[in-house]
């Protein structure tokens, strides 16, 4: 009897101080928030590119592995100063790079998330499945681990004078817009289960719902990347695998192979996005069909 009234009185001064910390920041948190809601959104959205950002330096790293295999001259800048030591060590290797990893593991999980509904390798920091701090902590360390690998690459990428621009109009148009669309999901899928979280855990310490304003402004900053960048060194993923068989006689390493991958995986999510937005669209104007049947049925019956 004893235990359970306590367990009850725990409960109340439990509710009471969640009652009292909401009153505060009604009352208080709209000063706040008018700093860190701005730089909530500015934070994810630059986080949230460093997905297109790694597709950008895996596809830089193809090419310069297949222009060192094609010429003893490449890059420009190493005949003046000395290639930085990251890129010299994973341009001459055929084996993946921990980027390759990361990434895989985030487009895999966002394609099992697109064709099931369930998570993979990622865990849900949504609103609907609380996170645990041990969860929010291994979010933390994947992020981490993520922007020192593609801080490491850009710089050696700049250092070394990479680019893979040269590689760019292969591909069929509709298969670039199928994986425009696709990458898109992926980054979706990235900054909700890993991103936000992290983020406005660190700036407000608590799930912040996801509004129109941060949509826009990941989908604005990805379309400006593409049309800046991406769409022009992207197929490199897929072009220099072929070109290593068919020119220099080379073979294909397992990290080209993860890029090739890694490229159609993508246009995959990005099917399986077109397919769901045109089932959707059937179900709707299906339904509102049936419903103007329905009226003029009722309309005859009058």
């Amino acid at each position: 009897m004893d235990s359970v009234m306590e367990s009850s009185r725990h409960r109340r001064q439990t509710n009471a101080k969640k009652t009292i910390s909401r009153r505060r920041r009604l009352c208080c948190g709209d000063d706040d928030d008018s700093v860190r809601v701005p730089f909530q959104i500015v934070t994810t959205t630059l986080i949230s590119l460093l997905l297109p950002l790694s597709f950008l330096l895996l596809a830089r790293l193809s090419t310069a592995q297949y222009l060192l295999s094609a010429t003893n001259n490449y890059p420009k800048a190493a005949a003046t100063e000395p290639t930085s030591f990251l890129c010299s060590l994973f341009s001459n290797s055929k084996k993946p790079t921990i980027l390759h990893i990361l990434v895989t593991l985030i487009t895999l999980s966002s394609l099992s998330y697109a064709l099931t509904g369930k998570f993979i390798f990622l865990i849900n920091h949504s609103s609907d499945h609380p996170s645990t701090r041990r969860r929010l902590y291994a979010a933390w360390w994947f992020l981490f681990v993520f922007q020192v690998c593609v801080g490491l690459w850009i710089k050696g990428s700049i250092a070394d004078g990479i680019d893979g621009s040269g590689f760019g109009q292969e591909n069929s148009f509709l298969l670039r817009v199928v994986f425009f669309f696709g990458l898109h999901e992926t980054i979706v899928f990235w900054g909700r289960t890993v991103v936000k979280p992290v983020v406005d855990d660190t700036i407000f310490g608590y799930w912040r719902k996801e509004g129109w304003v941060e949509k826009a402004a990941v989908g604005l900053s990805y379309g400006w990347f593409w049309w800046w960048r991406l769409r022009d060194e992207v197929e490199a993923l897929v072009v220099v695998p072929s070109l290593k068989t068919s020119t220099t006689g080379v073979g294909v390493g397992v990290g080209d192979f993860m890029g090739w991958w890694l490229y159609y995986l993508t246009v995959t999510i990005g099917i399986v996005r077109i397919v769901r937005v045109f089932i959707h669209t059937v179900l709707i104007l299906t339904r509102r069909r049936e419903k103007g049947d329905g009226r003029c049925l009722n309309d005859d019956k009058v």
